[in-house]
């Protein structure tokens, strides 16, 4: 029910619907001689859509979500596992055109990857299952353990965790699979900007991990500017956040998370 409620939730408040909600009240507004209403609403859609769009606004939501968890911490010689989440293919792309197309956060499986060959004793879980609602999808559990075999990464150290659709999924699931023993060391592999929300699924779900972002969208320097270069991508990370600071705060208030915005370290 959560994962339904969230598709349909979020399809209706993001930005773009909004902006979409606008230009039709304004419509409305006009239709019913309303004129001052119609300015209004106008205004407001064009202001959203200037700051969507052509500002780093965007940029500045991500930027304490991708800084919360820092970037490669020191590791010990020896790790016992590693689990990446899912998010990092073309599961509807896959689901018609078969193979094992990778999106803009393929960072999360290439780095798995690397990781894997430094550490060759480290098992390996890869959680992904169907996330999308409105289409068919191939798991990304799927579509990599195909990848994985093309570039022959087989054995027993590899486990494809297929069934979670969202993050507290993976979180349930990947421990199941994994069983991990107190003391060991487990990395958690997904972007930057997620990884606030993926930690607090693994600590309530009883799954010690050590954080491992990767896939970031921002600069460090980041500030408030106007940006005329890329609208499209300005309207994307905006969508970005907006949905990451709500599925933070959805989680808390369900008890997926203990905390509205996790830290590297817990009291």
């Amino acid at each position: 029910m959560f994962f339904a409620i969230s598709k349909i939730i979020w399809l209706l408040v993001q930005p773009i619907t909004l902006l979409l909600v606008g230009i039709l009240a304004s419509m409305l507004a006009i239709a019913f001689s309303r004129r001052r209403l119609a300015l209004t609403f106008s205004a407001i859609t064009v202001t959203l859509f200037l700051l969507v769009s052509f500002t780093t606004l965007g940029n500045l939501l991500l930027l304490p979500l991708e800084e919360r968890f820092p970037a490669k911490p020191a590791l010990p010689d020896h790790i016992d596992g590693i689990v990446v989440l899912g998010g990092f293919m073309e599961g509807e792309v896959n689901a018609s055109r078969g193979g094992h197309e990778i999106n803009g956060a393929g960072d999360r499986i290439i780095e798995t990857m690397r990781l894997a060959q430094l550490y060759p004793e480290a098992r390996i879980v890869i959680s992904g299952g169907e996330g999308t609602y409105f289409a068919d999808s191939v798991p990304d559990a799927v579509s990599t353990r195909q990848l994985f075999s093309d570039f022959g990464l087989t054995g027993d150290r590899l486990s494809f965790e297929a069934e979670s659709r969202n993050t507290y999924e993976n979180a349930v699931y990947s421990r199941e699979i994994a069983k991990p023993r107190e003391g060991e060391t487990w990395l958690l592999i997904t972007s930057a900007f997620h990884m606030p929300r993926a930690v607090g699924c693994f600590r309530q779900a009883d799954f010690p991990v050590t954080a491992w972002p990767v896939d970031y969208l921002t600069r460090r320097d980041s500030g408030f500017s106007i940006d005329l270069q890329d609208p499209i991508g300005g309207l994307a990370r905006t969508s970005i956040a907006v949905r990451e600071w709500l599925g933070l705060q959805s989680y808390w208030l369900t008890g997926k998370t203990g905390r509205p915005l996790p830290a590297p370290s817990e009291p």
